[in-house]
């Protein structure tokens, strides 16, 4: 006799159920997804520095393409992507925009060295755009994987935003095939979008204005991030050529990556553009960052560095459901750096590829010899080693040859008569280069190296009308490079802002003024007023008298800063009134040439105020300050710091 409990079939029936779910447990699979990054490169693909004509331990994809090897061999599936600013940035990338060209069928060195690393796919960054629209297309046409960007629109001139229609392909969809831990293969749908600084159309005015439209990175996102997920994408990758900041979201962000990681839909974000490294302390203060697992508001990111300098590892561990639903259950977050920094020691940590050294060996080559090219001698050292202490040669030359330049196109003009001034800032001051990224260029021959190193951007000259106000202004922008000084304390306290950027330090000669440090800054580093009542450009004189609000001046500068970048005030394209084809650095080469010898002293135009009893503020500079002739006299050595810089002590009374 069998005793049967009343419960039986209903127990049944839940064990069934359990088993069913268990089953469908046992289903679901983990399969291990690495996504590798290379951002800012920058046409280093050499692990040489074409200014100091030398190897270099810090730069190359050469070098990143070491890690990549490594870092492929370490995992199943990988998914390869760059972030852009490629094919600018370093005198190779000239040489071949300025001096070579590409024809038609050519390929660029940067993909001749990238297609033998089996990219994925790439993003347009804003330095793209540096040598205009045809030299883009003729670079990207060597490519061997698709390139994207879901914020640029061809310029159709009618208003209408409805039927915009993108200039790059917005997004793409990569069938791969990934293994799971068990061994099993499943096939998934990798979509992968790019979005590029709205900024371009104020940066390259020029080679876009009626060609293209920019719009908001973040808007866009959410237009086709849904777009992809309904055309079966598994996996989105948001691809910014952006940076991370938290300031108050307007619209038409620079630096959106954190908003960006708001958008549903997006699994992991590369990102770039700000020449930083994310997971790192820097961002460790940032709300909804764990700079641990290196998520931003949960959604897994990196940022590597520029330059070459660091390979961005994720990790994403993902859930494939019996139904095929794919799903993030766990990151982590990596930037692996080719060398290590301990004071003034670079250890290298990889070796530079020798199949990328060989790819671009004819036109590495070639760029060193057009370097090597002489253009003139001067009479004294050129460096930028106190360049944001006191009035320098290094920015003194170029703003001597934009003057020269600009008073030979307004001869005759009806501009002709009203005073001209010449702005310049220091593009090599150290910073995030590390000490030995200054100018240091010794007396005798000048080279075409030399005159890059001088000016390394490709920007063109423009010149600005403004009046004495809006000059007052500009330099109160520049004044954020310094922190405020306590005149009462004598404890340490560093002059130097190091999150404003020294290209944003702008010197302008043809006045005289003062800068009081002791005062807060007027502006921030968005160009808003955070300070109205705070001046801290004091006695601002053209030829010996007080600029007054009703004077005019005319204002060389580059492209870059009159079309508004670095969000100067008065500085948005309104003001213009010559935009000359011809570069800021084509025409210091043209002044030296015809010069042939100069003197490259500064005429000391300004200074700081008085700063009072503080008797400790410091600033560091390269290790080589110590012998330069050009050094101030009211600063004294007092040590180095563990990265290698120079500590001096300004005298400040």
């Amino acid at each position: 006799m069998v005793f049967i409990h009343k419960n039986a079939a209903r127990m049944t029936g839940i064990s069934m159920a359990l088993a069913l779910v268990s089953s469908t447990a046992l289903a679901d699979s983990t399969v291990s997804l690495r996504i590798l990054e290379t951002t800012d490169i920058h046409t280093h693909l050499v692990n040489y520095d074409y200014y100091r004509d030398g190897e270099s331990d810090t730069v190359g994809l050469a070098k990143v393409a070491t890690l990549l090897k490594t870092a492929r061999g370490e995992a199943e599936n990988v998914v390869f992507i760059d972030n852009g600013d490629l094919i600018q940035g370093n005198p190779l990338g000239d040489y071949m925009a300025k001096e070579r060209g590409l024809k038609d069928g050519d390929v660029h060195p940067v993909y001749k060295a990238m297609n033998l690393l089996g990219y994925d796919a790439a993003n347009i960054g804003n330095h793209e755009f540096n040598y205009g629209l045809d030299f883009l297309g003729k670079s990207l046409a060597g490519a061997n994987f698709p390139y994207v960007s879901a914020n640029v629109f061809v310029d159709d001139g009618d208003d209408n935003p409805d039927n915009d229609k993108p200039y790059f392909e917005p997004y793409v969809l990569l069938d791969r095939e990934f293994t799971d831990n068990d061994g099993k293969v499943h096939k998934a749908k990798v979509g992968v979008i790019g979005f590029v600084p709205p900024q371009i159309m104020q940066w390259d005015k020029a080679n876009l204005e009626g060609n293209v439209i920019a719009k908001d990175i973040v808007e866009m996102a959410k237009k086709y991030v849904p777009e992809m997920r309904e055309k079966g994408a598994d996996i989105v990758i948001a691809v910014p050529h952006s940076g991370l900041s938290t300031m108050a979201r307007n619209g038409m962000e620079e630096n959106a990556t954190y908003y960006l990681s708001e958008v549903d839909g997006i699994d992991a974000i590369l990102f770039g553009h700000a020449h930083t490294v994310f997971p790192s302390e820097t961002f460790s203060d940032l709300e909804g960052v764990d700079i641990a697992k290196g998520t931003i508001n949960g959604v897994a990111a990196v940022m590597p560095g520029f330059w070459g300098s660091h390979l961005g590892v994720i990790d994403l561990t993902l859930n494939v459901s019996d139904d095929g639903e794919w799903s993030v259950t766990d990151s982590l977050s990596d930037a692996r750096p080719i060398y290590q920094r301990e004071g003034r020691t670079v250890t290298p940590l990889v070796e530079a590829d020798p199949e990328i050294i060989a790819a671009v060996k004819e036109e590495h080559e070639a760029t060193i010899a057009y370097m090597r090219e002489g253009v003139g001698t001067t009479s004294a050292p050129i460096n930028s080693f106190f360049a944001l202490v006191a009035d320098d040669p290094s920015i003194q030359i170029v703003t001597n040859a934009q003057k020269w330049y600009l008073e030979k196109i307004l001869n005759g003009s009806e501009y002709d008569g009203i005073p001209i001034l010449s702005a310049g800032a220091p593009f090599k001051a150290g910073g995030r280069g590390g000490p030995d990224y200054f100018t240091d260029i010794p007396e005798g021959k000048i080279a075409l190296k030399n005159v890059a190193d001088l000016y390394i951007y490709p920007n063109t000259v423009r010149a600005v009308l403004l009046d004495g106000d809006q000059v007052r202004e500009w330099l109160e922008m520049s004044a954020g490079q310094f922190n405020q000084i306590d005149p009462n304390s004598s404890e340490e306290q560093a002059l130097i802002n190091p999150d404003f950027p020294t290209y944003n330090y702008d010197v302008i000669d043809g006045v005289t003024y003062q800068i009081d440090v002791t005062k807060p800054a007027r502006y921030n580093k968005a160009g808003e007023v955070i300070n109205p009542d705070s001046h801290r450009i004091v006695n601002l004189s053209f030829e010996g008298k007080p600029v007054t609000a009703d004077q005019k001046f005319v204002v060389a500068t580059n492209n870059y800063r009159a079309g508004g970048g670095g969000n100067f005030p008065g500085l948005d394209g309104s003001t213009i009134i010559v935009e000359a084809p011809d570069e800021n650095r084509t025409v210091l080469a043209n002044y030296i040439l015809t010069e042939k010898e100069i003197d490259p002293k500064a005429d000391g135009n300004w200074t700081f105020a008085p700063i009072g009893e503080a008797s400790d503020v410091t600033f560091v500079t390269s290790p080589k300050a110590s012998s330069a002739v050009n050094a101030p006299d009211n600063i004294s050595f007092v040590g180095e710091d563990q990265e290698g810089f120079a500590k001096y002590v300004l005298q400040t009374r």
